[in-house]
């Protein structure tokens, strides 16, 4: 599902104009971005979170050139799903359905 699937279904469900919607998702994004970017880490109660992951320091290796690279000590995005959403997934019919024919 594209983000643009999300802005029309969301557009069917509540009957709002297309604009409105996408201009508010498209906030939604800014503003979960903008406050990653600054250090803050994102709750919403009933879906999920959205942290800055610490990355510890390490030697990697460039496999082409047999090299080492040392990667620094980073943050990275992650979201951990809330436990009603992931169960409402472990649930869900049409998920282990796909799974089985894949």
């Amino acid at each position: 599902m594209t983000k643009a699937d999300v802005i029309n279904s969301i557009t069917q469900k509540t009957g709002l104009d297309k604009s409105e919607v996408s201009s508010t998702v498209e906030s939604f994004l800014s503003v979960v971005k903008e406050s990653m970017a600054e250090g803050n880490d994102i709750f919403i109660r009933g879906f999920g979170s959205f942290i800055n992951k610490k990355k510890a320091k390490k030697t990697a290796r460039n496999i082409s050139k047999n090299t080492a690279i040392i990667i620094d000590e980073h943050y990275a995005p992650k979201f951990k799903p809330s436990p009603e959403f992931v169960d409402k997934i472990k649930s869900s019919v049409k998920v282990k359905a796909a799974k089985k024919v894949a």
